[in-house]
């Protein structure tokens, strides 16, 4: 294979450790899934170059892109808002055509994009990790 559009990828969730995962529609953006550690100095006077270890890798805050949708109770606006309100942690899932997978826990947050002429409607979801990211391969 030497190569693979995004076109198909999808983020779901599912509230709770079993059941099936509910597919988030309308994404738009996916941000960067994994983080380098950080850096830990190890360097002694003895030293002509600084040393380092490898920390804790920092994941940041993870933030995807949806169009807007308000229009029912399932929709991707209302379903994230209300797993914010209610402060639910809940396992998401990102997969790729091909199959492979990422799953993390996280709390999320949700606020409407800028809005500008001639432009459509989006608003961001933001995750705050619970959990690392596990990675699935294709079957």
């Amino acid at each position: 294979m030497t190569g693979l559009s995004t076109k198909e990828t999808k983020l779901s969730y599912r509230v709770g450790t079993t059941g099936t995962f509910t597919e988030i529609e309308s994404l738009i953006e996916v941000p960067e899934l994994g983080g380098d550690p950080e850096q830990i100095d190890v360097t002694t006077l003895a030293d002509s170059v600084r040393k380092y270890i490898p920390g804790v890798r920092d994941l940041g805050e993870l933030a995807f892109n949806f169009l807007y949708d308000n229009s029912s109770t399932n929709s991707n606006f209302r379903v994230l808002r209300g797993l914010q309100e209610n402060e639910s942690l809940a396992t998401y899932r990102v997969e790729y055509p091909d199959g492979t997978s990422h799953e993390f826990n996280a709390f999320v947050s949700v606020k409407m994009d800028a809005v500008t002429v001639n432009e459509a409607l989006t608003f961001t979801a933001s995750f705050s990790l619970q959990s690392d990211i596990t990675i699935a391969n294709p079957s």
